[in-house]
């Protein structure tokens, strides 16, 4: 099994269909699956072997999905890292994979250079660095057939946990991304004629495996985008170029301010959501203004993305659906016993999709599994009477305030409500009295005001009184992640150290 057989399938029974367009040129399955083939051969040539760590640091592009296939197809195993990593965030997770080679960009070039030796990189593949792409084009050759591998060996490794903590590496096998682009494809009806947009970067388990493998699973094309532009993203939609719309909440909620959308939409049958819950109201308006639902699945980085999947059959709003096909999913208590049908608990799962662990880090994985094998996610949730999953919060981001328990999506969903809100994120700060102060950062609409008293009187009359925030912030945006995920835990950094500085100035 090897997860570029995907690839190689796609471009035997549509080799002159387009896999990727950039940039107005587009780019078919043959002749990406040969340019794949002459990177691997030249790995090979290289000196890669089966199970060796190759690094991909670059920002989205027709390269960088033609270099990571070339790493699957000779057999090792892609590392895939953020192009907007710092010096530092680069040499720790280098010295933590040690990757031979690593396909990068000349501004990662000086970073690269200081930190080569130690991190043990035999080359540095870009244009200004030890050899670039199209050298490699010219050594492979175009005729090769993907090194079979074990279903259980790695495939990637995909890094998360950066904004909660020390990130972690996460070891997905072929098996695991097989099984959820294929659960992907399944779900979303796709087929060779779709073109999704993607604006969204593969380092990314949203981008790597929901987008781009689901997609070249299904053989259809990939419409992209360095990173989110609003009006190249109108442009490609409103030339009805686009059939999918991959985006994060953030987004749709700017998509919102725009006049004439559905018109503008084009011909997108189908928008999708992924990288934290969506707000109710949201979605309710994009269906209200364009006639189409925001789909949403749950899952994360260790699950290789999808678990359950709000159906196009039947959508139920506020919820993220059922199970996917061969993965379970139960909620338990904090000492491992599953819970009634409609109680709140932890979310586990287990199924081919469920990583192998953590990269050199045995604590971790052991402490994200339970005893019996099933995955802790983290989260918070519950099942109601038809066995769709909803998602109550994150574990680490409830709030203890004067020793009630607040979940911040909760409060979101009520500020969401108001027609001048664009975004909002709740977090708890510290107070004496309270333990924690349930505070709303907020970010109004174009042209729009916030008057804090009058949200909180609408808030009052809609929750308990402890969950009301005690404190306003109105801000021009929020932190957010390559992915458009808002940042709670630098948004609270942020806040504290501009408190902290302000009261020194005193």
């Amino acid at each position: 099994m090897n997860l570029a057989t995907n690839l190689e399938r796609s471009a035997l029974f549509f080799p002159d269909r387009p896999a990727i367009s950039e940039a107005g040129r587009e780019m078919t399955y043959g002749e990406l699956n040969q340019k794949a083939n002459r990177v691997a051969t030249a790995l090979m040539k290289m000196g890669a072997k089966p199970g060796d760590f190759i690094g991909l640091c670059a920002p989205n592009s027709s390269d960088w999905i033609i270099f990571y296939f070339g790493v699957l197809k000779a057999g090792a195993v892609a590392v895939t890292l953020s192009s907007l990593l710092t010096g530092d965030e680069l040499s720790f997770l280098l010295n933590h994979s040690r990757p031979r080679f690593i396909f990068t960009f000349d501004e990662k070039l000086n970073d690269l250079m200081r930190i080569k030796d130690s991190c043990g990189l035999e080359k540095l593949i870009c244009p200004k660095g030890d050899l670039d792409l199209n050298r490699m084009l010219d050594i492979g050759t175009s005729s090769f057939k993907a090194v079979d591998r074990n279903r259980a060996d790695m495939a990637a490794i995909l890094y998360t946990g950066g904004t909660t903590g020390t990130p972690k590496g996460v070891m997905l096998s072929h098996e695991n991304i097989i099984v959820s682009s294929h659960n992907i494809m399944f779900y979303e009806h796709s087929n060779e004629s779709d073109r999704g947009l993607c604006f969204l970067p593969f380092n990314h388990v949203f981008g790597q495996i929901h987008i781009m493998n689901a997609t070249f699973l299904s053989s259809g094309c990939i419409e992209l985008l360095p990173s989110f532009d609003m009006d190249r993203v109108l442009w490609a939609t409103e030339n009805g170029r686009i059939t999918k719309l991959f985006a994060v909440p953030t987004i749709y909620a700017r998509l919102l301010t725009v006049d004439r959308l559905r018109e503008r939409l084009g011909k997108v049958r189908y928008c999708f959501s992924a990288a934290a819950s969506m707000a109710k109201e949201i979605v309710e308006k994009w269906r209200e203004r364009t006639g189409l639902s925001i789909f949403e699945s749950y899952g994360m980085t260790e699950t290789a993305t999808a678990v359950t999947y709000n159906h196009l059959y039947r959508h139920v709003v506020g919820s993220v659906g059922d199970p996917v096909h061969g993965v379970e999913v139960k909620i338990r208590d904090g000492s491992g016993h599953e819970v009634e049908q409609g109680r709140e608990g932890e979310i586990c799962i287990r199924g081919r999709n469920v990583m192998i662990g953590y990269l050199n880090n045995p604590e971790e994985t052991r402490s994200a599994f339970w005893d019996d094998g099933w995955l802790r996610s983290g989260d918070i949730g519950l099942f109601d009477e038809d066995g769709y999953l909803y998602i109550v919060d994150r574990i680490k981001d409830l709030m203890i305030t004067g020793g009630e328990n607040v979940y911040p999506r909760e409060v979101e969903e009520m500020i969401y409500k108001r027609p001048e809100v664009e975004l909002c994120a709740v977090v708890g700060l510290p107070d004496r009295e309270w333990g924690e102060r349930v505070t709303a950062f907020i970010v109004p609409k174009s042209g729009q005001r916030i008057v804090p008293e009058e949200l909180k009187l609408f808030l009052k009359s809609h929750l308990s009184p402890f969950k009301v925030p005690k404190q306003y912030e109105i801000l021009n945006d929020l932190p957010r992640s390559p992915t458009g995920k808002i940042l709670k835990r630098e948004l609270k950094k942020q806040f504290l150290e501009a408190a902290r500085l302000a009261k020194e100035k005193e």
